[in-house]
């Protein structure tokens, strides 16, 4: 169903990060959850073998989602939360399973020094793949790493939301990309930091020979550009706080620059239907892979 929250869940450090986001969004949204649990058939003399018998089997398949849903119901009272599984390619059932929900969560790795994401083929293929939003969670995310720290600079659940980051092309901007962000950051109550990078153009160089600097003069075009595209945007949330940013520079370097003291961030990712397979953005993948915040990859025409 559409008003449903999806998280792939293999019993991974990642995967019960995802998890743990899952059922904070869960209870933002007063929305029910699935914990999927995808595995793959092993051959049939494989199967035999005394290390992939039936209580193996059943291990994997049945006791790593009923305790993760235990564990999130102890956690979350009043969180409604069940548990499925599937076989087959967990690409492949992923995307399959994202058709009828309204988000999916998955895991992702920290890049130890620096401090981002790995995201492997199964994620990469599922984000370029699925038109449903899809939520980046790195291993080790702690609901505290969402808020704002306390007066005595500890980190705590009880302050409020760190900002919600978008990351906006003017040149193309996207409705639903704006409202999810918007919404997102209506649930928490937070700030929306609105970010446009932004490089000079070509004829900047030529501009410059001719003894003329125009970077004021463009530096105003986008700004302005940015305030005349999020002018109706704040007219429909005007509870929602926006700062908006403009800056000269690489969008994807913005944007994980402002992960760092964010909630969320949020980008988009055309989508494209091409016989030649499918693609993810250089910004996208950028943000995807090195971000500190978790990520939400919204898929638009």
């Amino acid at each position: 169903m559409p008003d449903t929250i999806i998280v792939g869940l293999d019993g991974s450090t990642e995967s019960r990060a995802a998890a743990e986001w899952a059922a904070r969004e869960a209870v933002l949204r007063d929305l029910p959850m699935v914990l999927l649990h995808v595995w793959q058939p092993v051959p049939e003399p494989m199967a035999q073998a005394p290390l992939l018998g039936p209580e193996t089997h059943a291990h994997w398949t049945e006791r790593i989602p009923r305790e993760a849903a235990e564990g999130l119901r102890l956690r979350h009272p009043g969180l409604r939360v069940t548990t499925e599984q599937r076989s087959g390619a967990p690409a492949d059932v992923l995307v399959e399973a994202a058709r009828d929900a309204g988000l999916l969560v998955l895991g992702s790795r920290a890049l130890g020094g620096l401090g981002g994401f790995l995201v492997g083929s199964v994620g990469q293929s599922v984000v370029a793949r699925t038109e449903t939003p899809v939520v980046l969670v790195r291993a080790g995310e702690q609901a505290a790493d969402e808020h704002l720290k306390d007066p005595a600079g500890i980190p705590s659940t009880a302050t409020g939301f760190r900002p919600v980051v978008l990351g906006l092309d003017t040149d193309s901007p996207d409705g639903t990309v704006l409202a999810f962000a918007f919404e997102e950051a209506r649930r928490r109550e937070a700030p929306l930091t609105v970010l446009r990078g932004w490089n000079l153009p070509p004829y900047y160089v030529y501009s410059l020979a001719a003894g003329v600097d125009p970077r004021e003069d463009f530096t105003r075009e986008q700004t302005a550009a940015l305030t005349e595209t999020l002018l109706p945007w704040r007219e429909k949330y005007p509870d929602v706080e926006v700062k908006e940013v403009s800056r000269l520079g690489s969008p994807a370097g913005h944007l994980v620059d402002a992960s760092h003291d964010a909630s969320l961030v949020v980008i988009g990712r055309r989508v494209r239907r091409s016989p030649f397979g499918v693609h993810i953005g250089s910004v996208a993948h950028a943000v995807m892979h090195h971000a500190t915040a978790p990520v939400a990859v919204v898929a638009h025409d």
